[in-house]
């Protein structure tokens, strides 16, 4: 079995990179791409990954490192003024902000759950940033047959917010391809 590679992507608002807010907010995806690319857990990202897998089997994969970090599994009420049962996959609160984190896998594309995701950071008035973790290659039957790159596909559906003109009030997003 070859090894497959990770991929990071860090999108931010101009106004923002450079300050401590940022720096402290890209420490934390550095560790979490440090995390995914020991070669176990490439491993296990790798065999879950495959026709028919669930984004829980690769969620339960971070989930370890990401509680290590702070970050709370699945928080509940962080969405209460909308009167909708949204919650992210976890989350963790940074000063006056916070980070949300997202974890897809067949459907990232396919139902433009990347958008539904950024629009979940856009609405959420605890986090600015977005930790978003999408398949490199999609895979959807057993014929092995690549059905989409979700990673580079988010990459270009996203990278227009963080062009001035287009600024929401989401800071960042960290696009982590496994």
């Amino acid at each position: 079995m070859h090894m497959m590679a990770v991929h990071k992507m860090s999108l931010v608002r101009d106004d923002y990179k450079n300050t401590e807010e940022w720096q402290i907010v890209s420490d934390y995806s550095d560790q979490l791409f440090e995390y995914i690319s020991q070669p176990d857990i490439l491993q296990s990202l790798e065999a879950a990954n495959v026709p028919g897998a669930s984004s829980q089997e690769i969620q339960n994969i971070l989930l370890h490192r990401a509680k290590e970090l702070g970050f709370r599994d699945e928080s509940k009420g962080l969405f209460l003024n909308y009167q909708r049962n949204l919650r992210p996959d976890f989350y963790l609160e940074v000063h006056e902000t916070g980070i949300i984190i997202e974890v897809e896998r067949g459907k990232t594309n396919q139902n433009n759950m990347d958008f539904l995701d950024f629009w979940k950071c856009h609405i959420c008035e605890v986090a600015h940033y977005l930790f978003l973790f999408v398949p490199n290659i999609l895979i959807q039957n057993s014929s092995g047959k690549i059905a989409g790159r979700p990673y580079e596909k988010v990459v270009q559906n996203l990278e227009p917010f963080f062009q001035i003109a287009n600024y929401t009030n989401v800071r960042g997003v960290v696009i982590f391809g496994y």
